[in-house]
């Protein structure tokens, strides 16, 4: 069952990266990312705000472009960022199948 909303400190264990970063990227990216905040006012990150993050994290990280670039890329091409995301996460679980096969044999 997946959760409805999820803290700052488990998008950054999702994203692998540092909480100040996913913190930077929330207020950078605030158009396109918009998590509601607590009574305290701790962030509280959906899925589809983390599907974002992803989507960000892919295209600055992996990509290499900057943040304006990133920015542009999500006002554009959203669909086809979507589907390499996709296509990356289905390609890590499976490599973490054949992993888990490899130390069982």
């Amino acid at each position: 069952m997946e959760k409805l909303f999820y803290s700052i400190g488990e998008v950054a264990g999702i994203l692998e990266e540092n909480i100040s970063l996913v913190r930077f990227w929330t207020n950078y990216f605030s158009k396109f990312i918009k998590p509601q905040r607590t009574a305290k006012g701790n962030r509280q990150y959906t899925s589809d705000d983390i599907e974002t993050l992803k989507q960000i994290h892919f295209l600055v990280k992996d990509k290499g472009l900057s943040l304006e670039g990133a920015a542009n890329h999500l006002s554009g091409e959203r669909a086809s960022v979507s589907s390499s995301v996709k296509a990356i996460d289905s390609l890590k679980s499976i490599r973490a199948q054949l992993v888990e096969i490899k130390n069982s044999l």
